[in-house]
């Protein structure tokens, strides 16, 4: 079509001529109004046009100007090839003087702008200028500079000679008929109509190279608005080629009336020429508008085919996701149910499952039949739609086959639940059984043998209710034997045989009585307190009463067969034990084999990627392979999978393989290794990044060429997943090496390492959710390690703001995601973003942050197990914090106390050291604590030693009114580990900005009351204090008091104490020293404990603060000075 709408405006070129003149009847209608010369469609004998000059006295008049333009055009009417031929000019002077003839021939000898064939001149009629004309003429003939000849001509007839009369208007003789007007409004008529055809067919052409080069959209709305654009376009488009097509029918019709009035009038040339001329226009644009309807059907076809894709595209992700959730929900459906009951009700439950997930099943397949369809009608985009059909299909069949398999467990747990119900009940049959026979008649013979019969039929009904063989239910429920089930079956059958050995011994005891020769005997009654007096006794009673004799004749057997029993029992426990062991160290070993063998692979797989992928990136003979947006990206790609590989292949696999023989030691491979195991937190930053590229250039043909030399089944992206599954694979080999090895040497190993790696997963997973942070100015790495983060309801409760706002607030939670460093805390919002399949991946708006210096917790919130409070600068900002689970509340709270508690070690730490240092007045204790570092290493050693003293630091936080010490066996959750993790990265605990450190009181009536924490106090209940006023010599603590006596002994001069003073117990030192510093003069000393007990009384309540939700007789004492102040000052004085 194209092709077409280029040539089309060269046919209307050609009809007007614009390669000789660009001017039109429009265009000098006023000139060729005034007829001084007219083409009148007459030819010559050779078909040469005729000009004819008719007698126009203003001949000399006319501007140059317009006598050229009017010659131009008038030459430019006739076609190429009669133009060719050559004009001929008819001047008709014959009203004229010769002066003026002259002066017309040589005017248009200089100016006619085409080919002259003859010149034909009327001359002056009168005779006076005949007879001057003609002596003019034959004299002056080279003024005339004519190429052709030029012909005087005295009369009408004499122009007849050369010219046919039919071919000259009746002015000059003739018979043609020709109206100057009509003929003025034709020619206009043609050339519009020229010219709209020209405009239609560039308006065509431009409307046909934007569809062409229109991108097809990558979405429903954005297709089917360009569909709908495209088509308002094509029905204005149809309507001007329709409008086009009227016009030039009713010029067609405007040329041929007057040659429809009568059969005497003949068209002449020049009107067969226009007739032509408009036939000819109007043919091409039903050839252009033709063309035009079948490039827009095409057009069409393909917009429509688009839209097509566009919905079964969107279909289709709403389909994948909705069975991507059903799969979901199948592989959490694990549960095989522990009895008959819940194992039907599980079965209700799939049917019910199943029932509702069959519209997403049935709208998949639909859309994959709705696909094959959109195939068979020869989409354009084959190649996008089939996969996306299998893969419905395949996730449809994959679903139904989980649910089958499911169904086939659950129907397999069934199975094995009736069996096991089967036997108890036959079991509790046979139990009643013997307890409900008749002792009294048992000992006849006759009453013996029906008493073995009945004992006979009864073990014959338990063919097919008991457990036959225990190994074949083992082997033929292995995929829902759960440990719990396993238990299960091992007790039931437990049960039977001990079910049975009661009515083999029943039988043995019947068959000795039936065998006995018959005497009389005189039956004795048994004793009341043995049997009832029922007639029909219940199963319950007849089994408390076979209970009690059985333990009566156990006692009556004396302790020599209990001797023997317990020598049995004993050595069947060695036994037992001694198989177990070696049956554990076959499970060890087999775990080592999967470790090893997993590992050899893992490397292989690792290097087979570097090399047929990272390192093909770099080779000149596939450089044309990669697209441009691969290039220079290998980085990016494959991040430091190389790292990864050399940590793998030169050390960690070669270490594994010292463990074969005891891998129950593992566990210190993997710990002497952890800190290197950190690469992999950096490959999974760096993942998404990669994913990202891989999905834009996964159909790059570098990929395949590589995947066709490797031959693998599986694309790279398959591979670049490895190191992140084979770092989760690490924990559960490791769990299950543990299971095995529990009473082994390297058990605390193998646990030690499971947590490392385990938080190496951890660290992994909260890296990708900091990266994800935005709006935050500073360095995050400024704030320390990430310790913990989460989402939670917060709700905010400020001291400064209006009433109304503290109060909504309060009922108005928001959603923060909370991320815990050591040095702050930073409040987040979660915002998720668009994406495919697992890039959906959520980021966090910036909120605020809060300085863990300044910040304190209260553990528990009355009315919600699941809530704490943080706060910050002595509650002037409270946030109420709501965790998902009382589990991670508690997580939390114990991590948050951890900070809490370094910094306030970290505090006491500078201020014993600046106390240290000021202190002139006594001898250091020892040499060792001169030391700051010694010294702190000292202290943290007696905390460990007194855990169990109610004062030490571990007593923070409890919601009793006494700290209590920590049960035997267990740490306090606050005391540090005593035994240093190696994967920890070690992270300064001092804190960077004592300002602001907060106090508050902790309230003790109940459990719910809350707990306050923070850096800077050290709470303390004070009733035993208050009794005597003053403070025994165990219960000293740092705090504000009051020097009730003055006792000079022990006390430095430096401290310039007197009765009355407030001092500051700052730091206890070692060998019984407190830093003491006397508030009135700011002062400072040590001094000893014994000393400060006789001069010391507590200072009050002063200063303290009351929870919020404390009741009014729990009155626990916090030391009335903020640690902030001697810190603050002890910081000052080491900066200084």
């Amino acid at each position: 079509m194209h092709l077409k709408l280029l040539n089309m405006p060269l046919t209307v070129d050609e009809i007007m001529h614009h390669d000789i003149s660009p001017l039109c009847a429009a265009d000098i209608r006023d000139q060729l109004q005034k007829r001084f010369a007219y083409l009148s469609g007459g030819r010559g004998q050779d078909g040469s046009p005729v000009i004819t000059f008719p007698d126009y006295p203003a001949f000399g008049d006319v501007p140059d100007q317009d006598f050229q333009n009017v010659m131009t055009y008038l030459t430019s009417i006739p076609s190429l090839q009669d133009a060719g031929i050559g004009f001929i000019l008819v001047i008709d002077r014959r009203q004229d003087r010769w002066t003026s003839v002259k002066a017309s021939i040589l005017r248009i000898a200089a100016s006619f702008p085409a080919n002259l064939q003859l010149v034909l001149v009327l001359r002056p009629a009168g005779f006076f200028q005949r007879t001057l004309s003609e002596l003019a003429f034959r004299f002056n003939r080279d003024d005339f500079k004519m190429k052709v000849p030029v012909i005087m001509l005295s009369s009408v007839p004499e122009l007849h000679g050369y010219i046919d009369k039919s071919q000259l208007t009746e002015d000059l003789g003739g018979t043609l008929a020709y109206c100057h007007s009509r003929w003025l409004c034709h020619r206009t008529a043609i050339e519009s109509f020229a010219l709209l055809v020209k405009q239609t067919a560039q308006m065509l052409q431009a409307f046909g190279t934007e569809l062409a080069e229109t991108e097809l959209p990558n979405d429903v709305q954005s297709t089917s608005s360009v569909l709908l654009a495209h088509t308002e376009k094509k029905d204005r488009a149809k309507e001007d080629m329709r409008l086009a097509l009227v016009e030039g029918r009713r010029v067609l019709e405007s040329i041929r009336e007057p040659l429809g009035r009568g059969p005497e009038q003949s068209p002449n040339q020049d009107q067969l020429d226009s007739q032509s001329t408009v036939q000819r226009l109007l043919a091409q644009l039903n050839e252009t508008e033709a063309a035009f309807d079948e490039f827009w059907a095409k057009h069409q076809q393909k917009l429509e085919q688009c839209l097509q894709l566009r919905h079964f595209e969107q279909d289709f992700r709403e389909v994948k996701a909705a069975l991507d959730v059903l799969a979901q929900k199948v592989t959490t459906f694990t549960d095989v149910g522990n009895s008959l009951a819940h194992v039907q009700h599980l079965l209700k439950d799939l049917a019910s499952f199943e029932e509702k997930s069959s519209a997403a099943v049935q709208r998949a397949r639909a859309l994959s039949q709705e696909g094959e369809r959109l195939i068979g009608h020869k989409h354009y985009a084959v190649d996008s739609i089939r996969p996306k059909c299998h893969e419905l299909r395949h996730l449809c069949d994959q679903f139904a086959a989980d649910l089958e398999r499911r169904r086939g467990l659950l129907g397999k747990s069934l199975e094995l639940h009736s069996l096991l119900e089967a036997s108890m009940k036959w079991c509790d049959e046979g139990i009643y059984l013997l307890a409900s026979q008749p002792v009294d008649k048992c000992q006849s013979q006759d009453g013996a043998e029906a008493a073995l019969q009945e004992l006979e039929r009864f073990l014959e009904t338990g063919a097919e209710s008991k457990i036959q063989e225990l190994s074949k239910i083992f082997q033929d429920y292995e995929p829902i034997l759960t440990k719990d089930l396993l238990e299960h079956v091992q007790r039931v059958f437990q049960k039977q045989e001990s079910v049975e050995e009661m009515f083999h011994r029943r039988q043995a005891s019947l068959k000795k009585l039936a065998a006995k020769q018959t005497r009389p005997v005189q039956p004795v009654a048994p004793r009341p307190e043995a049997l009832t007096k029922s007639p029909c006794p219940s199963p319950g009673i007849r089994r408390g009463s076979e209970n009690h004799s059985s333990e009566s004749s156990a006692l009556r057997r004396g302790p020599y067969r209990r001797a023997k029993s317990e020598v049995s029992e004993g050595r069947q426990g060695r036994g037992s034990s001694t198989g177990d062991e070696e049956s554990l160290a076959v499970l060890r070993r087999h775990v080592m084999k999967e470790l090893l063998d997993t590992e050899r692979v893992y490397v292989e797989e690792l290097l087979c990627v570097l090399e047929g992928y990272a390192a093909e990136m770099d080779n000149p003979l596939m450089t044309h392979l990669i697209s441009t947006g691969l290039q220079n990206k290998k980085d990016i790609l494959f991040g430091n999978m190389e790292e990864i590989y050399h940590f793998h292949n030169r050390i960690f696999l070669r270490e594994l393989e010292n463990y074969t023989d005891c891998p129950e030691l593992v566990g210190r491979c993997f710990l002497e290794r952890m800190e290197e195991f950190q690469i992999y937190e950096k490959y999974c930053q760096n993942k998404p990044r990669s994913e990202s590229l891989w999905r834009q250039c996964s159909d790059c043909p570098f990929f395949q060429e590589c995947q066709k030399k490797l031959d693998h089944k599986l694309s790279l992206d398959s591979y670049l997943l490895k190191p992140v599954q084979r770092i989760t694979k690490y924990q559960l080999l490791l769990k299950e090496m543990l299971k095995y090895s529990k009473s082994c040497e390297g058990a605390e190993d193998l646990q030690e390492a499971l947590s490392s790696i385990l938080g190496i997963l951890k660290a992994v997973n909260d890296s990708m959710h900091l990266i994800a942070i935005t709006g935050y100015e500073g360095n995050l790495s400024d704030l320390g390690r990430l310790l913990m983060q989460g989402s939670f309801s917060v709700w905010t409760d400020h001291k400064r703001g209006h009433a109304k706002v503290k109060d909504l607030a309060r009922f108005k939670p928001m959603q923060r995601h909370l991320f815990l460093h050591e040095k702050a805390v930073l409040f987040c919002k979660r915002r998720e973003e668009n994406g495919e399949g697992y890039e959906k991946a959520p980021s966090y708006s910036y909120k605020q942050s809060l300085n863990m210096t300044a910040v304190g917790i209260t553990e528990n919130v009355k009315g919600d197990a699941k809530k704490f409070e943080i706060w910050y600068n002595a509650r002037e900002e409270v946030y109420i914090i709501q965790a998902p689970t009382p589990e991670i509340k508690a997580a939390w709270v114990s991590e948050i106390r951890k900070v809490l508690t370094s910094q306030l070690q970290a505090c006491r730490e500078a201020s014993q050291h600046r106390a240290l240092e000021q202190s002139q007045s006594l001898p250091l204790p020892a040499p060792a604590s001169t030391s700051p570092s010694k010294g702190s290493t000292r202290n943290i050693k007696k905390l460990e030693e007194r855990k169990m003293d109610p004062l030490s630091l571990e007593g923070y936080g409890g919601s009793m009114p006494l700290p209590r010490a920590p049960e035997k066996g267990k740490a306090s959750p606050t005391s540090p580990d005593k035994k240093a993790k190696r994967h920890q990265v070690k992270s300064d605990p001092t804190p960077f900005g004592l300002r602001g450190w907060s106090k508050t009181s902790h309230p003790s009536e109940t459990p719910e009351d809350n707990d306050g924490w923070s850096s800077t106090e050290e709470p303390v209940n004070s009733s035993d204090a208050e009794e005597e006023g003053r403070v025994g010599p165990g219960k000293l603590v740092p705090g504000r008091y009051t020097v009730a006596r003055l006792d000079e002994k022990g006390v430095p001069d430096a401290l310039a104490l007197r009765s009355g003073d407030e001092v500051e117990l700052v730091q206890e030192g070692d060998e019984g020293l407190w830093c003491v510093r006397n508030l009135s003069s700011g002062t400072e000393g040590w001094v000893p404990a014994h000393s400060l007990s006789a001069l010391l009384c507590q200072g009050g309540p002063t200063g303290c603060l009351s929870s919020p939700e404390s009741s009014a007789g729990s009155a626990v004492l916090s030391p009335s000075s903020s640690c902030s102040e001697s810190c603050t000052a002890a910081v000052a004085d080491l900066r200084g």
